[in-house]
């Protein structure tokens, strides 16, 4: 879902997945008259905005618990060592040096400076504030001192329940709000902003990424996959106890983990909190990595009379890319060879040099000999190459969806006439459903698909039975508010568009269905949302389609691990004569979980008998 040059998503309530970040911004607020001379937890207040922000504060001491001395957020926390009685009202605060401090852990300090709440990724993406102290003086008072004792975070301390509802009156901000750190996850981290804290033996749900970071929960009985992930299963079930590691040491020291790993011992360090993760724990010190030994799934082969359809999203694969061999190998040994591959992010010829190219046949062609290689079939494809520029991901890469098959177990039924531009129709051929075109695309001038990718629609054979294939690869969430965000419930902006594509595939689902009832069609690829959403009940409509990862039990529902979220972002939906009949459904887990991933989403492996 993400492209190579966007990482990271926006924010995602849940996955995972294709924005650029935007620059962060710094708010000031009206507040009281300039205070002289204050404590940590005066300018932290007992809201998430400091009752001193926009205001100079003098000589703030406290005790140095981290120095950051690399990044655009250079600067230390501090932390009191003489708490207040306010459960609510943090001791801990970041000041914000700009160049590299001149502090060391164990100092007291004195800071004087101006107050100010940061907006990591900027007021538009939603998120919170960060208090923190700017423009500082700071003095050093002595040196060697004991660091406050770290406070603990783990499953008895953290509530349930994840997040106040935020006033209406304020577009449902929370930063108003009196911290309640005993009611509220949120609330609780919060509190605890810029204070050194511990976690102790904390499982691994977020593998190590490019970034060097990772994520961790303190609740490892909360909704747990059988792999040693966390399940994200429904917006009113947070899972509460995530937190992201990040590391003040050395990238090079940084633990190369996997889902279900353990950080033994204790990790500890100050709270942060940013606009790719929130609340994180930046450690002096981390726990030393306990692997589970996490091996990547294999799915079993198809039956005789089975027909195997998979879908798998190979994340921006072009001809420069030294990922082909791994990726046949996937599909040769993991899934089995399947006898239809929808592939999404199949991307042109010249990658993301932006040319004009639009073809793929280099691409396609280096992965069908890798596959054969690798002892795989000869596969066939089919497609249709997008209008420059007009489908999104990454710029210049023209991204598409691709059919592979393999010509010794199904044919293609080829209709002439299918173009980027052509939508395809459904007719009656013989009593019996029949497309216009093949390969063809679903409704592209529809304005559900502005720069978005168009669905691919191809009539298969198998056995003497046709079978229509919809691969589909939905817009993403890029612009979604974040589960931390000062907006609550946050704002999931960029579904209505997928709402959009959604109601467009599912009317041309309908139209096969009107002229054969018991048709055969599959619609499957990344949906970019889960199997609980809006997006997919719509699709489904009335029964017309079903999910079938739903027929796996809750913690196999997975394709995709976003901030230690094990969530469903691909899909294979099915039509009620595949339903009705004998099928098999598998996630097959080889991505995701793992930190040397070749895509960042796992495929999806359905068996029928057409």
């Amino acid at each position: 879902m993400p492209s190579k040059s966007s990482a990271r998503l926006a924010a995602l309530t849940v996955a995972a997945v294709c924005s650029a970040a935007v620059a962060a911004q710094t708010v000031a607020l009206p507040t009281p008259a300039h205070a002289d001379s204050v404590r940590i937890h005066d300018v932290q207040g007992d809201t998430r905005i400091s009752p001193y922000a926009g205001q100079k504060v003098t000589d703030v001491a406290g005790i140095v618990t981290g120095v950051r001395t690399y990044g655009s957020s250079k600067g230390f926390w501090m932390q009191d060592p003489d708490p207040d009685a306010d459960a609510a009202t943090s001791e801990g605060v970041f000041v914000f040096t700009s160049s590299a401090p001149k502090v060391a852990v164990g100092d007291a300090v004195t800071v004087s400076g101006t107050v100010s709440e940061y907006v990591p990724g900027g007021t538009s993406s939603g998120n919170q504030s960060l208090t923190q102290i700017t423009r500082p003086t700071v003095t050093v008072v002595s040196g060697g001192n004991p660091v406050p004792a770290a406070t603990v975070i783990d499953a008895g301390s953290v509530p349930d329940a994840y997040a106040p509802a935020g006033d209406p009156a304020a577009n449902n901000s929370v930063n108003a709000l009196l911290l309640r750190p005993a009611a509220y996850a949120l609330d609780h981290y919060e509190s605890l902003e810029g204070m050194n804290v511990r976690v102790a033996d904390a499982r691994v749900v977020g593998a190590t990424d490019p970034y060097t970071e990772l994520w961790v929960t303190v609740k490892p009985r909360e909704n747990p996959s059988r792999r040693g992930g966390t399940v994200y299963g429904s917006y009113g079930s947070q899972n509460t106890g995530r937190l992201q590691i990040q590391s003040l040491g050395a990238a090079a020291d940084f633990p190369d983990a996997n889902v279900g790993d353990t950080l033994t011992g204790t990790t500890t360090g100050p709270l942060d909190y940013n606009q790719y993760g929130g609340y994180t724990l930046v450690a002096n010190e981390l726990g030393a990595l306990r692997s589970a030994g996490l091996q990547r799934e294999t799915t079993r082969g198809q039956r005789n009379g089975e027909l195997a359809v998979a879908t798998y999203n190979v994340e921006n694969l072009d001809p420069s890319d030294d990922t082909f061999a791994a990726h046949a190998d996937a599909i040769v040994r993991h899934l089995r060879s399947p006898d239809i591959v929808s592939l999404e992010e199949i991307q042109d010829d010249t990658g993301a040099t932006d040319d004009g190219t639009v073809t793929a046949g280099r691409t396609v062609a280096r992965l069908i000999d890798a596959i054969a290689a690798a002892g795989g079939p000869v596969y066939d494809w089919r497609s249709v190459d997008p209008v420059d520029g007009a489908d999104g991901g990454e710029p210049g890469g023209n991204i598409r969806q691709v059919f592979l098959f393999n010509p010794e177990r199904v044919s293609f039924t080829d209709r002439a006439g299918g173009d980027a531009t052509t939508a395809a129709g459904v007719t009656k051929v013989r009593g019996k459903a029949a497309l216009t075109v093949s390969p063809g695309r679903v409704d592209p001038a529809n304005p559900a698909w502005e720069n978005s990718r168009k669905p691919l629609v191809g009539e298969f054979v198998f056995r003497g039975r046709t079978v229509f294939v919809i691969a589909n690869h939905f817009n993403s969430k890029g612009g979604d508010q974040g589960l931390t965000a000062a907006y609550q419930p946050p704002v999931r902006s960029s579904e209505t568009q997928r709402h959009q594509q959604a109601t467009a595939v599912h009317a041309f689902v309908e139209e096969i269905l009107d002229v054969q009832k018991n048709a055969d069609v599959v619609a499957l690829g990344d949906i970019n949302d889960f199997e609980f959403s809006g997006t997919t009940r719509i699709l489904e409509g009335d029964g017309e389609l079903w999910s079938a990862i739903k027929s796996l039990p809750r913690s196999e529902r997975y394709s995709y691990v976003y901030q230690g979220n094990s969530q469903a972002l691909d899909q294979i939906l099915v039509s009620p004569s595949i339903r009705r009949g004998a099928f098999s459904y598998d996630s097959v887990h080889i991505n995701a979980e793992f930190h040397d991933q070749i895509s960042d989403h796992d495929p999806q492996v359905l068996r029928f008998r057409p």
